[in-house]
């Protein structure tokens, strides 16, 4: 497969502009305590700023073709890792939590890798992703906007999300089809609310959100629940009846999460 085509499958696009790398390398912060993973490095574009200030750099590649090209950096505080980064346990790897966890991820794998985030938090400082526009703006919404999304509610329990600056096509080769955004998501010293079972609340989230146009009690009751049984869940949490997915705020959604959970319990 040629080496284009073989990018392209692979979901790659080479951040170029060292104006940006330095913008990208200022909300990292790296310093010399910082053990920093780096998902994805490429050619080491961004990895040369990191290494000269962070304590220890991971380099996960996936791309073998390109792991002759990051060793010919000779970093002494870098170790070149050619595994997929969802393969990898970041909790072997993170000898001295907690890490910062940087990378452009390809839309493919956006997902999979913030539910990884998620499932790794205790071990996390602080992740700052490059991520397609649209994913960056679900991730950083906040309720009432059209963008809210389980997984801005799930992240905003553990992490202060911000999204810094979008970065167009031309500053990559080859250029993608869509802009990209920077985020950055700053663990909490302690999650808002302790849940119990994160994947459980997760499934709640999508649940109330199957058809967000829809009232949340509309959502609820198409998923098994009693439609009184439901009304009364939502007014003892003063939540109400009429309200859409996008109304409910983190706190709300817990105090929901905690009385469907204690129902089943009961029942």
């Amino acid at each position: 497969m040629p080496a284009y085509s073989k990018r392209k499958a692979l979901g790659q696009h080479f951040l170029t502009n060292p104006g940006i790398l330095r913008k990208i390398t200022a909300v990292i912060s790296p310093e010399k305590e910082d053990t920093i993973i780096e998902i994805g490095p490429g050619k080491g574009a961004l990895t040369i700023y990191l290494a000269e200030k962070a304590g220890h750099v991971f380099a996960v590649e996936k791309d073998p073709s390109l792991i002759p090209t990051l060793k010919t950096l000779f970093l002494p505080n870098l170790s070149i890792i050619e595994a997929d980064i969802l393969s990898v346990d970041l909790q072997e790897l993170a000898e001295n939590p907690p890490v910062k966890i940087v990378g452009n991820l390809p839309y493919s794998i956006s997902s999979p890798i913030i539910k990884k985030i998620l499932k790794n938090n205790r071990i996390i400082k602080q992740a700052v992703f490059l991520l397609q526009k649209e994913v960056a703006e679900r991730i950083c919404a906040q309720p009432h906007s059209k963008k809210y999304a389980p997984i801005s509610i799930l992240l905003e329990n553990y992490f202060i999300r911000k999204n810094h600056f979008t970065i167009p096509p031309g500053s990559f080769i080859p250029p993608p089809e869509v802009h990209s955004s920077l985020i950055s998501l700053i663990k909490k010293a302690v999650p808002d609310f302790e849940i119990k079972n994160i994947q459980r609340f997760l499934d709640l989230l999508h649940t109330c959100f199957r058809h967000r146009r829809k009232k949340l009690s509309n959502n609820l009751r198409k998923s098994g629940w009693d439609p009184s049984l439901i009304t009364k869940i939502l007014l003892d949490n003063s939540i109400s009846v009429n309200a859409r997915p996008e109304d409910l705020t983190l706190a709300e959604y817990f105090a929901l999460y905690s009385s469907i959970d204690q129902t089943k319990q009961n029942s």
